[in-house]
């Protein structure tokens, strides 16, 4: 056996290469061998054979929607049947026959039923506060369709610009007037209408409307008529104008050598009013009670006395002759004193 001795210079010089060799191997490293990992085939057939849309299609997205849709709906509350119109804007239900209200005729302008519906929401408002009366919201009609037979006083607005009421519209009206109801037509023509000119487009239309009706014989409203004191002392109905006349079933005179009474009443109520003096844009009133239409005229307190002609009108319709027995109860007292 041969030892390693310096005998063998030359193996000892080989020793010298091995730093340069270790160095070599640094920078090339073996190729490194592989060994197949097990559980790696059971993560690789994980893989999905169909890849995912980057976005959803828009079909898909519709279906999405309308499901979404159909299960908000189906929480929600279910709200509850309402009839046609509630029974405090329609004349046919049982709450206009246990409320007093006033009525007003729809005509199919905008603007006029608009200033009728606020005007009588105003007069409604001021009975309230003044008098024992308390009406219900008052009511669009259709008198046409509509009962009559449960408002004591239906406003009637003329406009021109509408066709006239049918004749159903008119015998309901004459039935209604002859029954003991009273129709206040407003013709609201105070600034155009000239007494002695030709009639305005307004009276005209009314004039045509009533031909077929039988009107009593009309007068303007006495200074002694029970329509003048009613409630308030009056002497004039200004509405939203104040230089129209107001009209009223002509009153029996006076016999001759009586004593003069202070209010006059015939047998009923005047079954019709005609005014042209607007009077629902003076009523007509705002939710928070402001005045909607200006008032033209120079008295100061022309839309107080609207509202208290107004206020007059409506217990003249409900109370009729009380009050002109009401206004001789002094002079009976002071006959029974003696």
């Amino acid at each position: 056996m041969l030892g390693l001795t310096f005998a063998a210079p030359l193996a000892l010089a080989a020793l010298i290469g091995l730093p340069a060799l270790w160095f070599l191997l640094r920078v090339t490293p073996p190729r490194p061998r592989r060994i197949n990992f097990p559980p790696l085939k059971l993560v690789a057939d994980l893989i999905p054979q169909r890849q995912t849309p980057a976005r959803t299609p828009p079909w898909l997205l519709i279906l999405r929607l309308l499901i979404a849709a159909a299960l908000i709906l189906a929480v929600l509350p279910a709200r509850p049947v309402r009839a046609e119109e509630p029974p405090a804007n329609r004349p046919n239900g049982i709450e206009s026959a246990l409320v007093t209200r006033l009525a007003y005729v729809i005509t199919g302008d905008a603007a006029v039923d608009e200033a009728s519906r606020t005007g009588l929401t105003g007069l409604t408002q001021m009975l309230a506060a003044r008098t024992a009366l308390e009406p219900g919201e008052p009511a669009g009609i259709d008198p046409a369709k509509d009962e009559l037979a449960f408002y004591p006083l239906i406003y009637w607005p003329i406009a021109p610009n509408r066709p006239q009421p049918s004749d159903v519209a008119i015998r309901k009206i004459d039935a209604f007037m002859r029954n003991g109801g009273t129709v206040l037509f407003d013709t609201r023509d105070a600034l155009t209408a000239r007494p002695g000119g030709p009639p305005s487009p307004e009276g005209a239309y009314l004039r045509k409307m009533l031909a077929t009706l039988e009107v009593p014989e009309l007068e303007p409203v006495p200074l002694d008529h029970v329509l003048t004191k009613a409630f308030y002392l009056v002497d004039s109905f200004p509405g939203r104008y104040a230089t129209g006349q107001t009209w009223v079933e002509a009153l029996p005179p006076a016999a001759e050598g009586a004593e003069r009474r202070p209010a006059r009443a015939g047998d009923g109520v005047s079954p019709i009013i005609i005014t042209g003096n607007d009077l629902a844009a003076a009523w007509a009133v705002g939710r928070r009670g402001e005045p909607l239409y200006p008032v033209v005229g120079g008295d100061q307190r022309q839309r107080e006395m609207a509202f208290r002609g107004g206020v007059n009108i409506v217990m003249y319709t409900l109370t009729g002759n009380y009050k002109a027995d009401q206004v001789h109860v002094p002079a009976l007292l002071e006959r029974l004193g003696q």
